[in-house]
C-alpha cells in the first residue's frame, strides 16, 4: 500500500508511548476493593478515559465533591506507582524523528500525571504539546480531546493522524474528523475494528517514518503483514 501521508500525529500516551497498565491495574484495584466494587469492571472502564468520568460512573450516588476528592486520591495514587512504568516500543524513536511542531500528545491523565509518566520514561524532552484531562471539559470518546491536540499545532482534524489503543480514545480521534491507526497493546483486534479504527499494527515500532516529499508533510510506512483489515480511502 501507498505511504500514509498527514502533517502531524496526535499519540494517546498510556498504552501507545507508555506501559502503565499493570500500574493503573494495581492503583483501580486498591480503589475499587475500598469501595466493594468490582476490581476487574472498574480497571476495564476506566481504560482509555478520564479518571473523574469512570469515579463518577462508578459512584453515580456521592456528592459531586467525593468525586473530586477521590479523583484527586486517583492521580496522588497514580503518580506514585511508577516503579514499572515504561516506554513502549517504538515510541522514543517515532517521537524524537517527528518535528515538534508537528506532534502532540493527548491523554485522558492529568497534566501532572502524564508529566510523571513521560519523564519516568524518558519521553518528556521529545514533548512540546500536551493536552490532558486538565485541559479539557468532556474526555474520550467525546471529539474535545482531539481537537484541542489538532488546534494546538494549528491545523485542522482532518490532516492529523491520531495513534491510539483504546476504543474510546480511537472514536474519540474518528468523531474529531482524523484517521486512526490503533496499536495492539491493549485491546483486541475485534474491539478496536469496532470502535473505527482505519488500520491496526503492533505499536509504535512498527511504524516507519519517510523522508518527506514537502514541507510540513509526514510521510508514513504501514506494515501490510501487520494490518488485519483493508485500508480505508481518504
Amino acid at each position: 500500500m501507498p505511504p500514509l501521508a498527514c502533517r502531524a500525529f496526535l499519540l494517546d500516551m498510556d498504552g501507545v508511548l507508555v506501559d502503565s497498565t499493570p500500574a493503573v491495574a494495581r492503583v483501580w484495584t486498591r480503589w475499587a476493593q475500598k469501595h466493594n466494587l468490582d476490581a476487574d469492571f472498574a480497571v476495564h472502564l476506566a481504560h482509555g478515559r478520564t479518571s473523574l468520568s469512570t469515579i463518577r460512573e462508578l459512584l453515580p450516588h456521592a456528592d459531586p465533591a467525593v468525586h473530586l476528592a477521590e479523583n484527586r486520591w486517583m492521580e496522588q495514587a497514580e503518580i506514585e506507582e511508577i516503579a514499572d512504568v515504561v516506554a513502549l516500543p517504538g515510541a522514543q524513536n517515532l517521537l524524537a524523528s517527528v518535528p515538534p511542531s508537528q506532534l502532540a500528545v493527548v491523554t485522558s491523565s492529568t497534566r501532572a500525571l502524564a508529566e510523571v509518566r513521560l519523564r519516568t520514561t524518558g519521553l518528556w524532552p521529545h514533548v512540546v504539546h500536551l493536552i490532558t484531562a486538565s485541559d479539557i471539559s468532556k474526555g474520550k470518546p467525546h471529539p474535545e480531546p482531539y481537537l484541542k491536540g489538532a488546534a494546538s499545532l494549528h491545523l485542522d482534524p482532518q490532516h492529523c493522524v491520531v495513534i491510539e489503543d483504546a476504543p474510546f480514545g480511537i472514536q474519540s480521534g474518528k468523531s474529531a474528523g482524523c484517521r486512526v491507526i490503533a496499536v495492539r497493546t491493549t485491546m483486541d483486534d475485534a474491539s478496536l475494528l469496532a470502535a473505527g479504527a482505519d488500520w491496526i499494527v503492533n505499536n509504535c515500532g512498527s511504524l516507519r517514518l519517510l523522508p518527506a516529499n514537502s514541507p510540513g508533510k509526514l510521510s508514513l510506512e504501514l506494515p501490510t503483514n501487520e494490518i488485519p483489515l483493508q485500508p480505508k480511502i481518504h
